[in-house]
């Protein structure tokens, strides 16, 4: 095997690649160095979210990806084929899902996506979930992910959710006292 160090514009290395020697030219070389950025490992996703293409959408992922969902960890898994067992069961049960980008970001091999996923379930009710996923991309791959989705949930507002946070009893809310009139 040997050894090729692919750089990119302003002399940026982009990654260290082992080649076999069943190379025949440097142009096959150059095609086999040619890896998806991030962001466009991000728009393949989505679009194969948005088609329900599972296949499209199970190939975005490294066969040893890791996933997490640090605010539930006991969904933590490892391997693609739970990725497309998991995602088998939101397009059945989602038919109109779809996946709206709300903001993204890259940072070398890491890319940021604020998500808003929409659709009918089966049973009617409305799926519309959003939070941000951080993906790390290898190879044009997904290899791990830490993801932070949830269904958005119409609660008691703000001070609910602090005494649920802090354990106590609410605060009470903002007195807004209305100044007395002019007679």
């Amino acid at each position: 095997m040997m050894q090729i160090r692919v750089v990119v514009a302003a002399g940026r290395l982009s990654q260290t690649t082992n080649w076999s020697a069943g190379c025949t030219s440097i142009a096959e070389m150059m095609d086999r160095a040619t890896v998806e950025a991030p962001a466009d490992v991000l728009a393949r996703l989505t679009a194969a979210m948005n088609r329900q293409d599972l296949a499209a959408f199970v190939a975005c992922f490294d066969p040893e990806y890791e996933s997490e969902q640090p605010a539930h960890p006991d969904r933590l898994f490892r391997g693609r084929a739970q990725v497309e067992r998991n995602w088998a069961a939101m397009f059945a049960g989602v038919p109109e899902f779809r996946a709206e980008v709300v903001r993204s970001a890259v940072a070398a091999d890491t890319v940021w996506v604020e998500w808003r996923w929409t659709g009918s379930r089966g049973d009617g009710t409305r799926l519309d979930a959003r939070g941000a996923c951080i993906f790390g991309v290898r190879a044009g791959r997904l290899r791990w992910g830490r993801l932070y989705m949830e269904d958005v949930e119409s609660g008691a507002g703000i001070e609910a959710a602090v005494a649920s946070l802090a354990g106590g009893p609410a605060p009470a809310p903002e007195r807004r006292d209305v100044p007395p009139s002019a007679t």
